[in-house]
């Protein structure tokens, strides 16, 4: 039976402290980070981009583990026309998401067990898939909740030769490649129209990071890291992003990097 929390509809109030697949803390540290960082802001406008190229008539959007709310925030702002609505299993998401989307649906649910059904024209799930054993079941889920003719837009970690203590910390199941991806998008029921590698071209400083960090198991490790870089380093590396992204927004699908798009069709 659900019930109320903070004014939002809590499906299922009993995981909601849960943190089997999130750290405790994480989204505290987000919050007040997340917004400024080059791979939160640019990874958001390749998500804009795919949303408005492939779903231009789309009057609703929903996004599956919106924690923070980050994305509904940069959505809403390029669409004020649009429906949102956004669910996360952790309250302590939705209480900061519910700060930046006063306006907003908010919902705390169990992303295997969602509770519409051909109901939404867009869903998303941005780097969530990863954090769940029962991928499949979350597709297949999603794949109930959007309409006949509605799209999905998903992005995941990439990769398995990049695994390393930052996705244990992050309490990573796995990281993707495209095939098993795409079949197990395929397998819920939706057709795949477009993938792509993203952050492809930062790839070299990222597996020259992780091999570093593999080289050194005993050091200690630092989650927060990746956050402590000069703000004119965190500004180049947006611009090299933005480079990227303009060979992807032509037509061009990188095989490699370190994070996966997909976008398929119900």
């Amino acid at each position: 039976m659900p019930s109320s929390n903070e004014g939002r509809i809590s499906f299922a109030p009993e995981l909601s402290l849960a943190s089997e697949g999130f750290p405790d803390d994480a989204h505290d540290r987000l919050f007040p980070k997340e917004a400024g960082y080059f791979w939160f802001r640019a990874r958001n406008q390749i998500i804009l981009w795919a949303l408005n190229k492939y779903f231009p008539q789309a009057k609703s959007f929903f996004e599956l583990g919106c924690g923070n709310g980050l994305v509904l925030s940069a959505v809403g702002a390029k669409n004020p026309q649009m429906e949102l609505y956004g669910a996360d299993i952790y309250d302590r998401g939705l209480h900061f998401a519910a700060k930046r989307l006063p306006n907003v649906t908010l919902y705390q649910m169990d992303a295997t067990k969602i509770p519409f059904e051909d109901h939404f024209d867009v869903i998303g799930a941005f780097d969530v898939l990863e954090h769940i054993k029962n991928d499949t079941g979350v597709l297949e889920q999603m794949r109930k909740a959007v309409r006949k003719g509605g799209g999905l837009i998903i992005s995941v970690p990439q990769h398995e030769f990049l695994w390393s203590r930052f996705d244990e910390h992050a309490c990573h199941v796995r990281r993707y490649s495209v095939s098993e991806l795409t079949a197990k998008v395929e397998a819920a029921g939706f057709k795949v129209v477009r993938t792509t590698s993203f952050v492809t071209f930062l790839l070299p400083l990222m597996m020259a990071a992780r091999l570093k960090e593999q080289n050194n198991p005993q050091k200690d490790f630092d989650p927060e890291a990746e956050f402590r870089i000069p703000g004119w380093l965190n500004k180049a590396l947006e611009a090299v992003l933005a480079v990227e992204r303009a060979t992807i927004t032509s037509g061009v699908s990188w095989p490699l990097g370190s994070s996966l798009l997909l976008i398929a069709q119900a």
